[in-house]
């Protein structure tokens, strides 16, 4: 019986792993472009041919389909022309120990079905918890920076509550302060816990969409001279687009002063807490009293592997729910599903663990400088040419720009930016990112790459530059309205630049 993995089906397993490595190795060797260029009407023809109630292939064909009908189509986030969104490539080892988690399958909700699974985690959290500043801080392991922001924002929600007999009117009242550059997902918690309507209050920002401290104060103050409730501040250190880090110190004087919780949302910045050289980045992070960081971005570990670090270890309590048959009142043993909104969880924390065990922690931080200064890099190669125009600056490693060459209008270059990305996407070429900064359309580069050179962003830059010049070359593109004609724009271009 070699359906499922056991004792007598441990040589089948082994031959089945080897094989599919062996596989994904030639993958990884032989792969030269960052996707296929498949449209979406082909890859939907080839998922619609597939009959899920058909007969079984057998391992070795299920296999070989796997092979050409996902990894064939797959976005490769190793390859240097990828520079799209916050996907990094993955540490070796972390690879080998997700080989591990999908065999043993371990769930580290309660100890007895992880046993030293508990145990490692915890360790892997109070290490982070002292890299952050919390020298008595506890936390848990998440699916990823919007689980662990909400789970942050119930948090402060309970602590803003506590003591109330009218919960419901409370509730009313309560406010989240942050910026309109703070990730989506302070807005759906918001929702999600049951905020007003209007209780997300932007709070002013700067040039570079950092959060003034000085417009905090005065919210901080506006809100309580209208009888709502300050819940809590949520800070960015590392914003998606930007790639900006709000002033941590200053934001928490404030928090301080107003007697407000303070949530740091590091998703992004979490890899300058082993930096060599830009840790300080992060000065007044420890003055939080909540933290999410993302492995699985600048740790470059797979996804998921996030993380909810609070620092002191109470806080955590309103999350805590008893059942008799899993995680009795009475229970010693350290049941984590007393910390978490989840109860079945991976062990995520052992990619992370086997990374730092393998490479040590101030290599990943090397690594993670190494984007940043690649990204420095990038910057000055768009400065220095006349077609790009630089929009902002970053301190992690995102480039905003857009291709705007002398005489071409505002509103023309804008029509060209989401053309752009389609066409790069298309080709297989490259894939980089377009947002909207103060009101326009741009491009965007993500550089979580170590592996990337100077040469390879020089190289997807003169993508961009050979597409948008091909786009608007000779036409009336400004003027165009009707979707077939993007359509058949696109796909003229995207087939020269595939060439």
């Amino acid at each position: 019986m070699h359906e499922l993995l056991s004792s007598r089906s441990s040589e089948h397993y082994a031959d089945v792993l080897h094989r599919t490595v062996d596989v994904l190795a030639a993958r990884f060797r032989d792969t030269d472009r960052v996707f296929s260029g498949a449209s979406r009407e082909q890859l939907q023809a080839l998922v619609d041919d597939v009959d899920l109630d058909g007969r079984p292939l057998g391992t070795d064909d299920a296999l070989r389909e796997v092979d050409e009908l996902f990894v064939e189509h797959a976005v490769w986030f190793h390859h240097p022309d990828y520079a799209a969104h916050l996907n990094c490539p993955v540490a070796v080892p972390a690879v080998a120990a997700e080989a591990v988690l999908a065999a043993v399958n371990p769930s580290v909700d309660t100890y007895d079905q992880s046993t030293v699974g508990t145990l490692m985690e915890r360790a892997l959290v109070a290490w982070t918890a002292r890299r952050i500043g919390f020298p008595h801080g506890d936390g848990i392991f998440t699916s990823g920076g919007t689980q662990s922001n909400l789970q942050a924002l119930l948090l402060a929600r309970e602590a803003a509550l506590a003591g109330t007999t009218d919960r419901d009117g409370a509730m009313r009242r309560l406010v989240v302060l942050t910026t309109a550059s703070s990730h989506f997902s302070v807005q759906k918690s918001a929702l999600l816990l049951g905020l007003a309507a209007d209780a997300v209050v932007p709070v002013p920002t700067d040039a570079l969409g950092r959060m003034r401290a000085d417009a905090l104060a005065g919210a901080l103050g506006a809100v309580a001279a209208v009888g709502r409730v300050p819940m809590v501040v949520v800070a960015t250190a590392g914003t998606t687009d930007r790639g900006c880090l709000d002033p941590l110190a200053a934001i928490a004087d404030a928090c301080d002063a107003a007697g407000v919780w303070l949530h740091v949302d590091a998703a992004y910045g979490c890899g300058l807490l082993v930096s060599p050289t830009r840790r300080h980045l992060l000065d007044g992070i420890e003055r939080a009293r909540s933290v999410t960081v993302d492995f699985h971005k600048s740790f470059f570990q797979p996804v998921s592997s996030s993380a909810l670090v609070v620092r002191e270890p109470q806080d955590l309590q309103p999350v805590a729910w008893h059942a008799d048959y899993l995680n009795p009142e009475d229970s010693d043993e350290p049941n984590q599903v007393d910390k978490s909104l989840q109860t079945t969880r991976r062990f995520d924390a052992l990619k992370l663990w086997t990374t730092l065990r393998a490479l040590g922690a101030d290599r990943v931080g090397e690594l993670f400088d190494d984007v940043l200064d690649l990204a420095a890099r990038a910057e000055e190669l768009v400065r220095d040419d006349d077609d790009l125009v630089l929009v902002g600056g970053t301190q992690l490693s995102t480039v905003l720009f857009r291709y705007q060459p002398v005489g071409l209008s505002d509103e023309h270059a804008d029509r060209v930016v989401p053309l752009v990305r389609r066409v790069l996407l298309e080709s297989g070429r490259a894939v980089v990112a377009k947002t909207v900064v103060d009101g326009r359309p741009c491009l965007k580069l993500t550089l979580l790459n170590p592996g990337s050179t100077v040469d390879d962003v020089a190289r997807v830059l003169g993508l961009v530059r050979d597409a948008a010049a091909a786009l608007v070359e000779g036409d009336d593109l400004a003027d165009r309205g009707a979707e077939a004609d993007e359509v058949a724009a696109v796909a003229a271009v995207a087939g020269a630049v595939a060439r």
